[in-house]
């Protein structure tokens, strides 16, 4: 039947169910399926449907004559497997460029402050350093990535997290309190609420945008007028689904202090107590009330207060924070350029939340911290 078909190759049943299984799997690899198609088509024996020479497999399967030729051979010689898989190449090994004391002298260099004049090290920064230093004569920036590669070194990459204070008794005692405060029960007449605040620029356009048309985005001036910035005080209740959000000239403890009566005798006129989470600032304690009324105003709202304070770098425990996050990203990232604008988009985002009467479900408990942040607790000493 043509050239190339010296020796036959006669399948028994197991040897040829098993390789057309092989060439109906999409999850082995191209090679090995199409050796399995070249055997299943060389078969002659009597499971074989069609007699096909070389040169016509290789036409159906895109392979040469003497592809075919060889597969049968390795068959024939070796046996199914070496038919079906790669002979291994036979490749002299590559000497390390980067012995393990020159590999530690990189990572120390990398993990080493950058020079002068430069934010981080970059892989020419590193090449360079690694020849000054006469470590080696040379070496590619290829060797110097894998290096640091295998040792999950980033020195482009940097993350920033809130690192918890020194005290760590005094860190774990004020986290336990707030996420305590989260799991009690909260009443009508004791309602829970969170508070935080943040600061707005205010920006003009100077160039007026131009606005998104199909297949063309929006575009807008990188230059900008500045118009000052406004301190922005955001009162939530995660169980109510309610928010209040304004914005003042200042941030002061007056200022805190007339944002809490608001908050008293405006929005919670009837609660006996208001339990208050927000974060430890100066400004966040009874004394502003004092400072901004008189004696008698200031003790009567401060006996219906209940502040809790979450701990130094322990601002992601107050729950305002995540809905100060909503609002900058719904409402608050583009340029607003007027104080009236801003309370005029302030309070449509928080009519439109509290209609939807969007909620937090708070579920990270004590028991939870004890585990997760077991590296936070201090180590009792009886």
């Amino acid at each position: 039947m043509g050239r190339g078909r010296t020796n036959k190759i006669r399948l028994s049943a197991e040897q040829r169910q098993h390789l057309e299984a092989l060439s109906r799997n999409g999850h082995a690899p191209v090679k090995k399926i199409l050796h399995a198609r070249v055997l299943i088509m060389s078969d002659e024996g009597e499971y074989g449907q069609q007699r096909w020479n070389d040169q016509q497999i290789g036409a159906a399967l895109g392979l040469h004559r003497n592809s075919v030729a060889r597969i049968r051979s390795s068959f024939l010689e070796q046996g199914e497997q070496a038919a079906l898989n790669r002979k291994p190449r036979q490749t002299p090994p590559v000497p390390q460029k980067l012995d393990g004391e020159k590999q530690a002298h990189l990572i120390a260099i990398c993990c080493s402050p950058p020079p002068d004049g430069r934010t981080r090290w970059t892989m020419k920064l590193l090449v360079d350093e690694l020849k000054a230093r006469s470590i080696v004569t040379q070496i590619g920036r290829e060797t110097v990535r894998c290096t640091l590669k295998k040792n999950e070194l980033r020195p482009w990459k940097k993350q920033r997290y809130c690192i918890p204070e020194r005290d760590a008794a005094r860190f774990v005692a004020q986290m336990e309190e707030v996420l305590d405060i989260y799991t009690s029960q909260h009443t009508e007449d004791e309602p829970l609420i969170c508070m935080d605040e943040a600061a707005y620029e205010l920006k003009a356009d100077v160039f007026e945008p131009i606005p998104m048309t199909p297949a063309s985005d929006r575009k807008e001036d990188y230059h900008y007028e500045r118009h000052g910035v406004r301190a922005l005080f955001i009162f939530f209740d995660p169980l109510r689904g309610w928010r209040r959000v304004s914005s003042r000239e200042h941030r002061t403890r007056v200022d805190w202090a007339l944002e809490v009566r608001q908050l008293l005798d405006v929005d919670y006129p009837h609660a006996r107590k208001v339990k208050l989470v927000c974060d430890n600032l100066n400004t966040h304690h009874i004394a502003s009330l004092y400072e901004a009324f008189p004696a008698t105003v200031a003790h009567r709202l401060a006996r219906r207060l209940e502040i809790h304070y979450t701990p130094r770098n322990g601002s992601w425990l107050n729950v305002a924070e995540i809905e100060l996050s909503v609002l900058s990203q719904q409402c608050l990232d583009r340029r607003i350029s007027s104080a009236t604008e801003l309370e005029k988009e302030l309070s449509a985002w928080q009519n439109q939340r509290n209609r939807t009467n969007s909620q937090v479900q708070w579920r990270f408990t004590t028991e939870d911290a004890r585990i997760k942040l077991k590296h936070l607790y201090p180590i009792a000493l009886f």
